[in-house]
């Protein structure tokens, strides 16, 4: 039985028979025995890259807002061009230019 216990422990430890799964709850475990044994550094870990996160989030978000609203003025001020020109153009159509042909006396 002994013999047996340590063959399957062996085969369960070589790198080929460990799936990728045994890894990754092998990493959690360590992970989870560090926070468990450090957890003020885990704390501050937490809070600093968490209030690092939510800024950016802010910042982000702040761009995204401005860059709305630029993109809104950037409309009105093209179709407020667009109706300067057809504005200016009806007039220019309607004073017709004085003609150069001119009879001299």
């Amino acid at each position: 039985m002994a013999t047996e216990q340590k063959e399957e422990d062996q085969r369960a430890t070589s790198p080929h028979a460990v799936s990728l799964k045994g890894k990754v709850e092998e990493y959690y475990k360590k992970i989870k025995e560090n926070a468990e044994t450090y957890p003020y550094v885990w704390a501050s870990y937490i809070t600093v890259y968490g209030g690092f996160s939510l800024w950016l989030a802010y910042r982000w978000r702040k761009l995204r807002k401005t860059e709305d609203r630029v993109k809104i003025l950037q409309e009105r001020l093209r179709k407020l061009k667009e109706s300067e020109e057809t504005a200016s153009s009806t007039t220019a159509v309607e004073k017709a230019p004085p003609s150069t042909d001119k009879i001299v006396k």
